[in-house]
């Protein structure tokens, strides 16, 4: 079995933002040498998240509105009475997960038609890191 490690990195311009990042994991996987196994894409930090979805710009507005619905910024959440200013970047991050769990095939990452990997920042303009763990034969 092989094992393959590498890590994104992000420093995103705007505060929320998706990012797609399907050709980085690709890149990965092909550098791993691995043809039949699993690649897991987390996110490193609890403001943000990793996850599978179309890409399509309008799309993404509508899940950032959704997310924002769901979890508003500004709201007075207890998590800011402790002196931090960032619960809804907290909440977003449990609503699109932290990290997915993808196959290999032949070498290539084994997507549906439309998938496409994307990180997603809800607390973002710092350096933060997504880990790609690459594992199988």
């Amino acid at each position: 079995m092989k094992f393959h490690t590498e890590y994104l990195w992000f420093n995103t311009k705007r505060k929320k933002e998706i990012v797609p990042i399907t050709s980085d994991v690709e890149g990965i996987v092909g550098k791993s040498g691995v043809r039949e196994g699993f690649a897991l894409v987390s996110a490193m930090h609890i403001t943000a998240s990793v996850f599978v979805n179309d890409e399509e710009v309008g799309l993404w507005d509508d899940i950032m509105q959704w997310a924002e619905n769901v979890a508003p910024e500004g709201k007075d959440y207890k998590h800011h009475h402790t002196g931090e200013s960032n619960a809804d970047a907290h909440l977003k991050r449990i609503l699109f997960g932290h990290q997915v769990f993808l196959p290999i095939t032949n070498g290539k990452l084994d997507l549906g038609p439309w998938e496409r990997i994307f990180y997603g920042e809800f607390d973002g303009q710092r350096k933060k890191r997504v880990i790609v763990k690459v594992f199988g034969e």
